[in-house]
């Protein structure tokens, strides 16, 4: 059994799903999930000297849809904590400068001595009991430079109870406890009370699907 921080979490990747994590992901969205990436990365407007922030980056998919918007004065710096998902990354982007990786953990405090111009995290926050999502935000807040876009990837707000059968059934199936709760919550005020506004909401997967836009 490998060792886990939140043992009811699903950000946690096993070795085998984190070897994979591209191709799970495929699959468990009945392919659906390439076309809404990429669709949330063009809705994100990257513009070509922007400095990103990616965290919880994975192997890199997200960053290189984002890197083709990228002239060679803009940069991006993809987190995660998995050394699988690092040597991943690296291998994808080795022989571009614009892009790099720091292996840390975004539920705790960190220092990256930067502020970016836009910060991404893609379905890694609802992963976390709502204490940790705190200090996942109070990071990005640290390190988004003011005016800066922050872009939450994540499930948007909807009742369980009302979704089809079938789709109930597949989320809860797949998904940890934790989701549960942030399917509930008013991320819109929660990030206003952290000092963001002007929000903008995109919706993809029949809206259980949501890029959430706040600037700081």
């Amino acid at each position: 059994m490998e060792n886990r921080i939140y043992p009811d979490s699903g950000v946690e990747l096993k070795s085998f799903t984190a070897k994979h994590y591209d191709s799970v992901m495929n699959t468990a969205s009945f392919g659906l999930y390439k076309g809404f990436i990429k669709r949330a990365i063009k809705d994100m407007d990257v513009q070509p000297n922007d400095a990103i922030l990616d965290l919880g980056c994975g192997t890199g998919r997200n960053a290189s849809l984002m890197a083709t918007n990228l002239s060679d004065m803009g940069s991006i710096t993809g987190m995660d904590v998995s050394e699988i998902m690092e040597k991943q990354f690296s291998e994808k982007f080795q022989n571009d400068k614009r892009i790099q990786f720091v292996r840390q953990r975004a539920d705790i405090p960190f220092e990256l001595g930067q502020q970016f111009d836009k910060i991404l995290i893609s379905f890694v926050i609802h992963g976390f009991p709502h204490e940790v999502r705190k200090t996942v935000i109070r990071n990005v807040v640290n390190h988004l430079k003011p005016g800066g876009s922050f872009f939450m990837l994540d499930f948007s707000e909807f009742n369980m109870a009302e979704m089809p059968p079938l789709h109930r059934f597949i989320f809860k199936t797949i998904e940890c406890k934790y989701a549960f709760d942030f399917i509930e919550k008013d991320w819109k005020q929660i990030l206003t009370e952290n000092g963001f506004s002007d929000f903008k909401e995109t919706y993809y997967m029949k809206k259980y699907v949501r890029l959430l836009k706040a600037v700081k």
